[in-house]
């Protein structure tokens, strides 16, 4: 061998071993990044973890300016939480995804999510390529709606009872469960209104997301008495007073309402400018045409037929003065200011009425036509609403909310029946308003606030009954069932696929042993027992927390069930997060 030759086969050896340095390094920063990012997931989905299920544990955020908020709910919890790392922010979009989705199982669709990426980390340990454990778990979420939907129970939406029965699952797991037998009932009745009765009365098994759209039921918060005195109203309510100051009335039959974004007021110029009034003629001149003014206005609006005046807050100047009050209150028309732009949309779907930007488009075809429209106080106390009623339902809610606070889902004598005016008027008829008003009473804010966020998914997961019509048992049970067929399924599977699909089994067993874990009992024999009597072929059969000791039992006998909708999503979304965090192999950080 010459020299050359030599030289030639050392340059070829070392560009060898440069190239397997370099592959060996990008292999190395791969697999620390998605270690990072597990780690990162799996950290997350550990702080949630433990307000899962009824018997879960609350947290206590206090933000940076020291307003504390006290809740379970997964969603909440991610969102106030403040997160940094990629990967991380991917679970509480996640969260926010299973909550726009389905309303209900945020805390669930975390811990899945959790589980899910620990169970890939030891398959990526064993060698197996990301790729292949993504594929794998692609065909394992597959095979799991399937088994979703072999064991879903079809349930029609006039069951009345069931729908409250899968309302009150929802409420269970949340702090003011203990009101689940009001709360239910009134997310019940206020989903079923205002859905679209196409799809209502269709029988269709699945309806599309804009069946129901919940924007039509507002919820109050009304600080005072207890939550048993919150009530469903079929209409509007303001909790804005009606201006008395100038002696205006503040109850209006056959009312013509008009809401205006206007101020009537003294104008004032666009600009920082100064009158400078040198007698006492000029100053006469000016209050002078300043009432013209104002005068002019007000009779405008009364040549309309207008009686009762919605007035949109300004930031500008004052929407109303003093003297436009007192002409308002001479001409007999109900004022209430300070509406907030976030009710302009809800006031003109419940009325039928028109904003109305300025004076000269003020004209009657604007107006909204009300029975009543009458301020009433709330209890005995100072507390006050405006309340519109409009139709023969409202007109009738009205009169039992004089003997009795809990609206459409109460009757005067504390039974949970339909009252007979609710059941005779169908949705749809020309003088009922297809919007809904959730009055909520608390002692403190923080109650208002936890209740109101309870009730938000309620009424999601009522939604999500309408939008798949079928139910699943709850307690765990889908996911045991699940599991158990998953790894009998991965036993017919061949290679790396048939590991990935067992480990993807045996990762949703979190969801059981954490829901036995929060609740104080033994969670490997809670899971020995649920598993072999899932092996046995009872598939409804799940964790029954709220009986004493918490025992194994039929789900669907128990009536803890919960919309197929809320699991599907969360299998799905799940599975969805936990691939796209396994095939990240480089995070790259630009400015």
């Amino acid at each position: 061998m010459n020299n050359h030759q030599a030289t030639a086969l050392i340059r070829s050896g070392q560009q060898g071993r440069t190239g397997d340095n370099s592959t060996s390094a990008t292999t190395a920063k791969a697999r620390d990044v998605r270690v990072a990012n597990i780690a990162a997931a799996k950290a997350l989905a550990d702080a949630v973890r433990t307000s899962l299920g009824p018997r879960g544990m609350d947290k206590m955020i206090e933000g940076a300016r020291g307003d504390v908020l006290i809740t379970n709910d997964g969603a909440t919890i991610l969102d106030r939480l403040g997160v940094q790392e990629p990967a991380a922010k991917m679970l509480v979009n996640l969260a926010k995804s299973q909550d726009i989705e389905a309303g209900d199982g945020t805390t669930t669709v975390v811990v899945i999510c959790g589980a899910l990426l620990a169970a890939s980390q030891l398959l990526l340990e064993r060698g197996i390529h990301p790729t292949t454990i993504s594929d794998a778990y692609q065909s394992a979420c597959t095979e799991a709606l399937r088994i979703i939907d072999s064991i879903a129970v079809p349930v029609s939406l006039s069951d009345r009872d069931e729908l409250v029965k899968l309302a009150t699952t929802a409420l269970n797991s949340k702090i003011v469960s203990q009101h689940a037998s009001l709360l239910a009932p009134i997310a019940v009745d206020a989903v079923l209104h205002v859905a679209e009765r196409r799809f209502i009365e269709s029988e269709a098994t699945e309806a599309p997301p804009q069946a129901v759209d919940l924007s039509r039921i507002r919820i109050i918060k009304k600080l005072g008495s207890t939550i048993e005195d919150s009530f469903l109203y079929p209409g509007l309510i303001l909790t804005q007073s009606v201006v008395k100051s100038a002696g205006g009335p503040s109850r209006i039959v056959n009312a013509q309402v008009a809401l205006i974004q206007f101020c009537l007021s003294a104008p004032k110029t666009d600009i920082e400018n100064n009158v400078v009034v040198q007698d006492y003629a000029a100053m006469d001149r000016i209050l002078r045409e300043e009432r013209q003014h104002i005068l002019q206005m007000c009779k405008k609006i009364k040549a309309t037929g207008c009686n009762v005046l919605l007035i949109q807050k300004s930031i500008l100047r004052d929407a109303t003065n003093d003297l436009s009050l007192h002409y308002l209150a001479k001409m007999k028309i109900m004022v209430v200011r300070d509406i907030e732009r976030d009710q302009v949309g809800f006031i003109c779907k419940t009325l039928g009425c028109v904003p109305i930007a300025g004076l000269d488009t003020f004209t009657a075809d604007k107006l909204a036509k009300v029975d009543v429209v009458e301020e009433v106080a709330l209890d005995s106390g100072d507390e006050k609403i405006v309340r519109f009623v409009q139709g023969p339902a409202a007109a009738a809610t009205a009169a039992a909310l004089a003997s009795n606070t809990n609206g459409l889902s109460m009757l005067p004598d504390g039974s949970s029946e339909r009252p007979a005016f609710w059941t005779s008027l169908p949705a749809g008829t020309s003088n009922l308003p297809q919007t809904m008003t959730i009055v909520l009473r608390g002692s403190n804010q923080l109650i208002l606030d936890e209740a109101e966020r309870s009730l938000h998914d309620a009424l999601c997961v009522v939604r999500s009954l309408v939008r798949k019509r079928s139910l699943v048992p709850g307690g765990a049970a889908v996911e045991t069932e699940v599991s158990v067929r998953l790894g009998e399924w991965a036993k017919t599977l061949s290679g790396a696929k048939a590991y990935c699909v067992k480990s993807y089994a045996e990762a949703l067993e979190t969801i059981p042993y954490t829901l036995a874990e929060n609740a104080g009992l033994n969670p490997i024999q809670v899971i020995t027992e649920l598993r072999n009597r899932h092996v046995r072929g009872e598939k409804s059969v799940g964790i029954h927390i709220r009986r004493s000791g918490g025992v194994v039992a039929n789900m669907l006998s128990e009536h803890v069930v919960q919309p197929t909708l809320v699991s599907s999503s969360a299998f799905t979304l799940a599975t969805e997060a936990a691939r796209m965090i396994l095939k990240i192999d480089d995070i790259v950080v630009t400015r």
